[in-house]
């Protein structure tokens, strides 16, 4: 027989009696932070609160699926899906908004590097931040690097845009934080970033396109200043599909 579930959280849940999202938010809002969906707020979670959190929206997630008459109990392929999306959204798909950066390893620019350098294609997911649809696509990150420029190594771009991308996103936004992020970390005299994807939420619902892309770029510093090494780094970067 269908048994609801109760307004409150499992003890598991909470903490001091309420849900641990409400503490959590408390001390955004007592800080003046921020929190959107495309937002990191890891300096607000305490030792072991990301666990707490994956228990309370997994008990919401169970309310979602009763509200949307799904036998979670005698359907065996829905049993568990409650925990298994709070896990994908809390530990995999949105864990950008719940962990730190990931650590980078900076050197001085020894050699006085100062060529142009493209990291690209790094494959990224994200969601769109109105649908949570996926979106999935590719960047090129350029670089015009200066004797102070820390140098940082490649397969650091793609943890960073990964860390980025981990959130619910409007791709114009998400690359402008990859770019900021880049720029405080590398302080380069230039830098590029060219993104494309395609948005599921076009091509699982609404219109129903399945072969439309958005591109959009950033550019900085030199990349904005001078049109020929801006035409050198696109001329540079693979045909896009």
């Amino acid at each position: 027989m269908f048994q609801q579930t109760p307004d409150a959280m499992s003890p598991a849940a909470t903490t001091e009696g309420r849900p641990v999202s409400a503490r959590i938010r408390e001390r955004l809002l007592a800080a003046r932070r921020r929190f959107h969906s495309n937002d990191n707020i890891a300096d607000f979670i305490e030792p072991g609160e990301l666990n707490l959190l994956l228990d309370e929206v997994t008990e919401k997630m169970k309310a979602v699926l009763e509200s949307m008459v799904i036998d979670t109990d005698g359907d065996h392929n829905t049993r568990n899906t409650a925990r298994r999306v709070a896990k994908m959204y809390l530990r995999e798909v949105f864990n950008g908004r719940y962990v730190h950066a990931p650590a980078i390893t900076e050197f001085p620019n020894v050699e006085h590097l100062n060529e142009l350098m493209i990291v690209g294609p790094i494959v990224v997911r994200s969601a769109c931040s109105h649908h949570l649809c996926p979106v999935i696509g590719k960047l090129w990150i350029g670089v015009m690097p200066n004797e102070h420029t820390n140098v940082i190594g490649l397969s650091k771009y793609a943890r960073l845009a990964e860390w980025v991308m981990g959130r619910p996103q409007i791709q114009e936004e998400a690359v402008v934080q990859l770019a900021d992020l880049i720029q405080r970390k590398t302080q380069p005299d230039g830098l590029a970033i060219v993104m494309q994807a395609s948005h599921y939420c076009m091509a699982w619902r609404g219109v129903k396109d399945l072969d439309s892309k958005m591109i959009n770029s950033v550019m900085r510093g030199a990349f904005l200043k001078d049109p020929n090494l801006r035409r050198e780094f696109l001329s540079l970067i693979p045909q896009k599909d």
